[in-house]
């Protein structure tokens, strides 16, 4: 055991006292912070400084439809969304909203819409407008309309024009039907807001949103963190191959104690890094808000870091640690195969595979935790360590179906170690080709 904690305690220190570490603990979740929040804060500023409202809308519709839709889109650029369906203020002529950029509206007479749209293409051309409108009479009986621009393909402009039309036919048809225009506005504007909480034996439980972001980010941080920590043990071990350092190592300290020493010190160093990762995003979650409201993303506000029971803590730490061990093995074995940097990454395909294999299915099973391929790939032991913790994180997961997938990781585990074991015995002091499958089974045969 003194020998143990003394590879456990070098291969610890080595790493925590050096300037990445610190440098990417530190800084690692600012920069996911800013990964998560200013993609969103940049998209909002995007919309809101888009040129919608000025575009050239040629209207052959015959009922002042143009003007409706370039008032729409007035008031959304001046508010930043949608509001109501406007009555009064969507009077052919009369709107009342804030133009800062307003619309080109040209009535027309259908049989003179061809040439108009022409001259409005040679116009985007040239730079003259940025795109053009064509409501016709599909517009109105079956609700399709046209556009043509240089920001035809910027979604968010899109859909606010497909706003703009929709709620000014809505508006139209309602004055049609009888409804007095200031009447309009309080019969249609109504926005729903609609807050979803998670149930399970317990009772409530937190804000369903909430679930689906914390399952997320456990689910991506324990698989940066097997890919990441488990690769490092590779290169560790190569490392100390090629230098020959191996040699004299192993003079004074056994191969298994050795790998273990290894696998858990550098997973002590991973371990670190989560808790003071999670501390972080605990604190950018609770205080967050303020954050929030100065960049403009109510969406965000009001969240709160949910409630995680020492069960689930206990549970998501195992998960950690025996899919952290199960990898670090097989690709400690590879390192010790292999005998040089071009090898080591074809010979490690195998085993990233089986690891990227849980983040494909991460979406779907995030999706439908309690779907048939959430619990098939909760159960298998080479993806159980990130699927099984999204669906922990989102759901409560019967104890029957938790209980057999951490004794079936525990047991692959245990196979796992003891074949690794076998193999880097051998390998950590075999130079020249790479060993094939036959000569793998024979070393763990006879190791």
């Amino acid at each position: 055991m003194d020998k143990l904690w003394v590879v456990i305690k070098r291969e610890y220190l080595e790493r925590v006292r050096s300037r990445w570490f610190i440098f990417t603990t530190i800084f690692g979740p600012v920069f996911f912070g800013a990964v998560t929040v200013l993609p969103t804060y940049m998209a909002r500023r995007t919309i809101n400084s888009g040129r919608v409202a000025s575009i050239h809308i040629l209207d052959a519709t015959g009922t002042g439809l143009g003007h409706r839709v370039a008032d729409r889109l007035a008031q959304q650029q001046h508010t930043g969304g949608a509001g109501g369906f406007g009555g009064g203020r969507f009077a052919r002529g009369a709107s009342t909203a804030p133009q800062s950029i307003p619309s080109v509206v040209e009535d027309l007479n259908p049989p003179r819409l061809a040439a108009a749209e022409s001259i409005a293409t040679k116009d985007v051309m040239t730079g003259v407008s940025p795109g053009y409108l064509v409501l016709d009479s599909a517009t109105v009986t079956g609700y399709k309309a046209r556009y043509a621009g240089r920001n035809a393909s910027a979604v968010g402009q899109i859909e606010e024009m497909q706003t703009a039309i929709r709620q000014s036919i809505i508006a139209s048809r309602l004055e049609g039907a009888g409804i007095r225009p200031d009447r309009i506005d309080s019969l249609t504007d109504v926005k729903v807001d609609l807050s979803s909480v998670r149930l399970d034996e317990r009772g409530r439980g937190d804000s369903g949103i909430v679930s689906f972001i914390f399952g997320a980010i456990v689910a991506f941080m324990l698989y940066m963190m097997i890919m990441l920590y488990g690769q490092n043990v590779m290169r560790s071990v190569l490392e100390e191959k090629t230098t020959r350092v191996a040699e004299v190592i192993m003079a004074s300290v056994k191969p298994d104690i050795l790998l273990a020493g290894k696998i858990l010190g550098v997973g002590a160093v991973g371990l670190t890094q989560q808790i003071v990762w999670v501390g972080s995003a605990a604190g950018f979650i609770t205080y967050g808000a303020v954050m929030a409201k100065a960049m403009g993303m109510p969406q965000m506000q009001g969240m709160t870091f949910p409630t995680v029971p020492p069960s689930l803590l206990l549970s998501l730490v195992l998960f950690f640690v025996l899919g952290y061990v199960l990898y670090s093995a097989m690709f400690a074995a590879v390192g010790a195969m292999v005998g040089s940097q071009e090898e080591v990454q074809q010979a490690a395909q195998p085993v990233i595979l089986m690891l990227v294999a849980s983040i494909i299915f991460f979406e779907p099973v995030l999706l439908n935790p309690t779907g048939t391929l959430a619990v098939v790939t909760s159960i298998i032991p080479f993806t159980a360590p990130v699927i099984m913790p999204v669906r922990m994180t989102t759901i409560q997961v019967p104890p029957l179906e938790l209980a057999g997938s951490l004794i079936g990781l525990a047991v692959t585990c245990f196979v796992v170690i003891w074949a690794a074991a076998r193999i880097y015995r051998i390998g950590l002091l075999m130079t020249g080709k790479r060993p094939n499958l036959p000569e793998l089974m024979r070393w763990i045969k006879y190791a």
